[in-house]
């Protein structure tokens, strides 16, 4: 146990887990993008839902997609900063069935038109799990450089990344695998060490069977 699992983190907010892990989300979910929001879709289910108003999730994710921090004083101007900055975005309710209570679910546009969905949960202290990406299963924290490929099922992909990987010296913190099924799509979900080169994630997108390549960096988008 550390200092902040006991008094929370610093931040602007009633709440941790509904405040400072909202905005939490939203940043994480802009590094995951790799570049400014243009557009956000969102949608609060359960606790979030029921008194996320209360709390100010709604204009806490909205700083977090701006890249606030989760001190930043401007937290509960976000809407307002949206706007001047040309980001629009709507909020809803939702029931993903049975998920964390403090779970939101986001269908991103960056400004050159890429694309996420993610299904985040905050946690309690601050802290969030990533629970979905592009609609494949995912488990991490965002406290790490992480690396989501998405693949065809078959021989050679794991290996490929893991020896791409020792190239680089960047040791592997931890490694899930997830597939639809035999001979489907699958991704793996890398919590990194260090930071994984630029020229490294483009060589990997260039291999095939590789159907998307989605890196969390720890440096400002």
């Amino acid at each position: 146990m550390n200092l902040l699992d006991i008094i929370g983190p610093v931040m602007v907010g009633p709440s941790s887990s509904h405040t400072a892990g909202a905005v939490k989300i939203g940043r994480v979910s802009r590094k995951l993008l790799a570049e400014p929001v243009k557009d956000a879709k969102i949608y609060f289910h359960g606790s979030f839902q029921a008194t996320g108003k209360g709390h100010g999730t709604d204009k806490a994710l909205i700083a977090g997609l701006l890249g606030m921090a989760v001190d930043d004083p401007e937290i509960p101007n976000s809407f307002a900063v949206a706007e001047n900055e040309g980001m629009t975005f709507i909020i809803e309710g939702i029931d993903l069935g049975d998920v964390h209570p403090n779970s939101v679910k986001m269908y991103l546009t960056g400004v050159s038109g890429r694309t996420l969905e993610v299904v985040a949960a905050s946690i309690g202290g601050g802290q969030i799990q990533i629970c979905e990406l592009d609609g494949l299963s995912a488990n991490f924290s965002g406290d790490y450089p992480t690396l989501i490929v998405n693949n065809v099922d078959q021989p050679g992909h794991v290996t490929e990344v893991a020896t791409m990987l020792a190239k680089e010296s960047i040791n592997i913190g931890t490694m899930q695998i997830y597939r639809t099924g035999r001979g489907g799509n699958a991704v793996m979900v890398i919590e990194c060490d260090g930071e994984v080169p630029a020229e490294s994630i483009a060589w990997l997108e260039s291999r095939e069977g590789i159907l998307k390549v989605t890196y969390l960096s720890m440096q400002e988008v």
